[in-house]
């Protein structure tokens, strides 16, 4: 049984199929899933839903620090949906999502505190995808355009 291949170029194949492979696909994917799951947890806070408005009484924080946190996740959701943005905006949440998991250890249920430790994980991987995306978006806005 014989087979004869013929190299492909890497110009021969279409952008559609990518060459960054399946963990670019999968950090896409997890890049839409994250902005759902924190822009609803945002806008939780934003409309002062009662469980948002338990765990910060919990927590003796104010109202406004509810506002505060719902805005910042609700904008960081929107920034993770626009691929220039993509990048400052996962980086940003982890210094967010380190903040939770302190929370949790320290005010809430430290058990619950490996959701956010994890998220940060996946939050540097979108950002190490986005990488080129961040530096042309930090030269751009140090040009001044």
């Amino acid at each position: 049984m014989s087979e004869i291949t013929t190299p492909v170029s890497p110009s021969a194949v279409p952008a559609s199929v990518g060459h960054r492979g399946r963990g670019a696909v999968a950090l896409s994917v997890s890049r839409y899933v994250l902005a759902l799951f924190l822009g609803f947890s945002g806008i939780a806070k934003l409309i002062a839903h009662e469980s948002a408005i338990e765990s910060f009484d919990r927590m003796g924080w104010s109202h406004g620090a509810m506002y505060v946190i719902g805005g910042l996740e609700t904008a960081g959701a929107v920034a993770l949906l626009i691929p220039v943005l993509a990048g400052v905006a996962a980086i940003a949440f982890c210094g967010l999502l380190a903040g939770a998991s302190v929370v949790q250890l320290t005010l809430l249920d430290p058990p619950n505190a490996v959701m956010p430790a994890a998220l940060i994980v996946v939050m540097a991987l979108i950002a190490r995808d986005r990488r080129e995306g961040t530096a042309a978006l930090v030269a751009r806005v140090r040009r001044g355009a």
